[in-house]
């Protein structure tokens, strides 16, 4: 990651994290800007900025990373209410849609997004398009056993589907959640991402997929003007 990639996360995540009050419950998103605004939550909760604040985790690497900050978590289950979720986005296009998981959470990651009063998303500016999955590619979770078939119904729907291989390890990528993740391509793109994120899960085998439709508040994005890192708020098309 660049220098000045480095600084457009940094700013952006600490901008999210101004938007954070004593007593609330947060939504800790997964990757790396979000990683950098659960580092400056730690920051502020250890300095006494805040206090009160109860983090749900999207991932087990937030989970890891928020309890050795000593940001207190809950589970999902255990919790009432999110009032703000904070999260990146590996697409995000005019209409405040995104495609998310590039790092295999999106899972979590909706259901945080889905449960939270506020979801607010952020991002640097290399990750804003006109068109989603023109240059990033669709996660589907699929259960182990049936990513062939479900590779055959993407295609049916026009989509080519890969399955997701890991890089350190033998084999294909497996979820939190113990399931595989295909990477679909749309040739032209996504036109309807509402449509088709219903299209896709309602396909047998699918638990969900990486499109995040009508569910984003709020996304700042992380910029350098002037050499300078600045953070601008979008303003929905």
């Amino acid at each position: 990651m660049s220098d000045l990639q480095t600084q457009m996360k940094q700013a952006v995540a600490l901008a999210a994290t101004d938007q954070i009050q004593s007593g609330m419950v947060v939504g800790l998103g997964s990757g790396s800007t979000a990683a950098l605004m659960i580092e400056a939550l730690g920051e502020r909760l250890k300095r006494g900025e805040l206090q009160d604040i109860t983090g749900v985790t999207t991932s087990f690497q937030g989970e890891v990373l928020a309890a050795e900050l000593g940001i207190p978590l809950k589970s999902l289950n255990a919790i009432d209410r999110i009032d703000l979720a904070i999260d990146g986005a590996d697409e995000v296009d005019p209409s405040f849609q995104l495609i998310k998981g590039g790092g295999a959470c999106h899972v979590q990651e909706k259901l945080v997004a889905r449960r939270a009063d506020r979801f607010v998303v952020v991002v640097d500016s290399t990750k804003l398009v006109e068109r989603l999955n023109l240059g990033f590619l669709l996660p589907v979770e699929v259960l182990p056993g049936a990513w062939r078939q479900v590779q055959g119904q993407l295609a049916n729907l026009g989509g080519e589907a890969q399955l997701r291989m890991a890089v350190k390890k033998a084999g294909p990528v497996v979820t939190d959640q113990g399931n595989l993740v295909l990477d679909v391509r749309f040739d032209g793109g996504i036109g309807d991402p509402v449509g088709l994120e219903k299209e896709i899960n309602n396909l047998p085998g699918v638990l969900e997929n990486g499109l995040f439709v009508n569910l984003t508040d709020q996304v700042l994005v992380g910029e350098i003007t002037d050499g300078i890192a600045a953070v601008r708020d979008l303003v929905k098309r």
